[in-house]
């Protein structure tokens, strides 16, 4: 039988050939599905502080979010690789002051923020999430390692349509989220099927 870490790394293999197959167009309206639920969900209405990311891209888009949360006077939230098992938070301060990181990541530069407590939201990138809310990282551990520091903060995990399995391989470590939104469009009803 296959192990858990084999298990992750052909998802994951598998994940990426999926992704290639899809149209960019495709992928931009999945991340604007995804990103307008976000801006109505109640938790970023309520939330002062949120934890995001600037996405790669293979990832849901966030890039003009992350203006809107500011805009809307929240304090955004980005990580900052440091090491091969670091990272640190920063606020973000709009797109001037990102600069390129690790794994080729736009960054923030601004103030370090270490008052995890307060951080209301976080919104999660992933390879993979499944319907019990497990979440398929990129395999080094930096959401696992910082979630848990996040006590207070409501955990959305965001990926496209393909990326919410009905169940994906985790262990003891993998942090689960308390909600996942995908960017599956809506699409006019069959005889009651999505």
């Amino acid at each position: 039988m296959m192990s858990t870490i084999e298990a992750k790394r052909v998802l994951r293999k598998a994940l990426r050939k999926e992704k290639q197959s899809k149209s960019v167009q495709d992928l931009a309206e999945q991340s604007t599905h995804v990103c307008t639920k976000l801006l109505g969900h109640p938790s970023i209405l309520a939330a002062r502080t949120i934890l995001a990311y600037h996405s790669l891209s293979d990832e849901i888009d966030t890039h003009r979010l992350l203006d809107l949360l500011e805009e809307q006077g929240k304090c955004v939230i980005l990580p900052q690789v440091t090491g091969p098992e670091t990272m640190i938070l920063r606020r973000y301060k709009g797109r001037s002051s990102l600069v390129e990181g690790a794994f080729g990541i736009m960054e923030p530069i601004g103030a370090v923020f270490s008052d995890y407590s307060s951080i209301d939201v976080a919104i999660v990138p992933g390879m993979a999430f499944d319907r019990s809310l497990h979440r398929l990282g990129r395999g080094r551990g930096y959401y696992d390692r910082l979630l848990p520091q996040l006590p207070n903060a409501f955990k959305i995990g965001v990926c496209f349509d393909f990326q919410l399995m009905e169940s994906v391989p985790h262990d003891e470590y993998d942090v689960v989220m308390e909600e996942v939104i995908e960017g599956s469009l809506p699409f006019p009803s069959k005889g009651g099927d999505k």
